[in-house]
């Protein structure tokens, strides 16, 4: 007597199919990734949001100034790691009244035996501030060069939107300073030549 089973046997997933969805998703996953840090870029830039500032020239200030309030802006500076130089702004603090043109200096000094060249990054805190702040001239525009073991006074020109919200009566504007010699342009370069 045979035995007769009248259930069927459980079918087995296809392992193929598995495996092929489960690459999709890391693929998937790896592309998100990648594609999200220049979109929190674009974000952080349009937006002010997380203190990044316009790198971008603005206009001299065209506005009356308000006399009627100040704001303390602070100024930070730090080097990323493997950066010898040192960087540090000539005052801590200034006070400015809405509108009004300052001009601070960063001096820096590159102590090694080779001439290098360096790239500052700004950010401001509160990021809300970011969108009040307007820099008429500014070593973080461009590339630094600097020569082995020369010295500078890197100028920044700036002014508060007198829009600035009465809120804020502080501001910290940041500077880290990168090491860019590897992947400084030819011009930029061409100024630490000797000249003939």
């Amino acid at each position: 007597m045979t035995d007769t089973n009248s259930n069927p046997a459980p079918q087995r997933p296809d392992n193929g199919r598995v495996v092929r969805r489960l690459l999709l998703t890391v693929v998937c996953m790896f592309a998100f990734g990648y594609a999200l840090v220049p979109l929190y870029e674009v974000f952080c830039d349009i937006t002010g949001f997380n203190g990044r500032t316009n790198n971008e020239q603005a206009a001299a200030n065209t506005r009356a100034v308000d006399t009627s309030r100040t704001v303390n802006v602070q100024f930070i500076t730090r080097t990323n790691s493997g950066m010898p130089w040192g960087f540090a702004p000539e005052v801590k603090s200034v006070r400015v009244h809405p509108g009004e043109t300052k001009v601070v200096n960063f001096l820096a000094n590159n102590p090694t035996g080779g001439n290098m060249v360096a790239q500052a990054i700004p950010s401001v805190a509160p990021g809300e501030a970011a969108l009040y702040l307007n820099k008429t001239e500014c070593f973080c525009f461009n590339q630094q060069p600097l020569k082995a073991g020369a010295n500078t006074a890197m100028p920044m020109q700036f002014y508060l939107d007198p829009d600035i919200p009465d809120h804020i009566h502080t501001l910290t504007l940041s500077y880290t300073l990168y090491d860019m010699t590897a992947n400084a342009t030819p011009d930029v370069l061409a100024q630490m030549q000797p000249a003939n």
